[in-house]
């Protein structure tokens, strides 16, 4: 894959999409603190892997409007939110996403006259974890739909993590879960991969499988419903581990 710039990326927080307020992100941090376990007879520092943690970092203009950057942002919930990260809005686009507490609300008003505020977010439970969007950027059904097959090169057997921010909905109910594939043509549902009802927005929810599941090559996200709707907006991120022994 090419270089690329940061232009065209995306920032949801919470079920809001916000893109189009957000000046900039200076901080997009994950990864374990090293606990030191140095013994006596080592000439240099021993260390091993210790709880995983994330944050976000995010500076946004003010914007008045509802479901704007402002009103989502100044109302510094006590509760967790889950922010969402894409590099650019292309299917198997590259994302990153966190559960977080919203730490802080910091207005600038500079010199110029401009005004912008700064937003810390800090991981809370599971860390920042990075993956791939099933959905280009934002997605829009209007009845029950399967998503195009993302190409994750091959299977594996460590389980994943996925996120779902819903930022519009009207009916009943929807539901939208993971499905796998090793050829692309035949899918099914990948247990553990499968959403919670959603019957309103904004909504969020992470979900996980156990760290031994096992992922086939091709992955897709689709919406299905019992009682029906006429229209959901949302994005998908989905983590597939790489690697044995992944905890939170």
């Amino acid at each position: 894959m090419s270089k690329s710039s940061g232009l065209g990326d995306n920032l949801y927080v919470g079920g809001y999409d916000l893109s189009g307020d957000i000046g900039a992100l200076s901080k997009v941090q994950g990864g374990n603190k090293p606990i030191e376990v140095t013994g006596i007879n080592k000439g240099a520092f021993e260390r091993i892997g210790g709880q995983r943690d994330g944050s976000m970092a995010w500076s946004a203009f003010f914007n008045p409007d509802p479901g704007q950057a402002h009103p989502v942002l100044a109302a510094l919930p006590r509760a967790d939110v889950v922010a969402t990260y894409c590099r650019g809005t292309n299917l198997g686009d590259p994302c990153a996403s966190l559960v977080a507490k919203q730490l802080n609300y910091d207005g600038n008003r500079a010199q110029s006259g401009e005004f912008t505020f700064s937003v810390d977010a800090q991981g809370n439970a599971c860390g920042l974890e990075w993956g791939v969007q099933l959905t280009a950027g934002l997605r829009t059904d209007t009845g029950a739909t399967n998503g195009a097959g993302v190409d994750t090169t091959a299977s594996a057997s460590f389980g994943a993590q996925a996120y779902l921010q819903v930022m519009a909905f009207t009916g009943t109910d929807v539901t939208v879960k993971i499905q796998d594939s090793a050829d692309n043509v035949t899918f099914a549902d990948v247990a553990g991969l499968s959403f919670t009802a959603v019957t309103a927005a904004p909504a969020t929810q992470r979900i996980a499988t156990a760290n031994t599941a096992t992922i086939r090559r091709y992955v897709r996200a689709v919406t299905t419903t019992s009682g029906g709707f006429t229209s959901v907006r949302f994005a998908v991120h989905l983590t597939k581990n790489e690697i044995a022994g992944v905890t939170f």
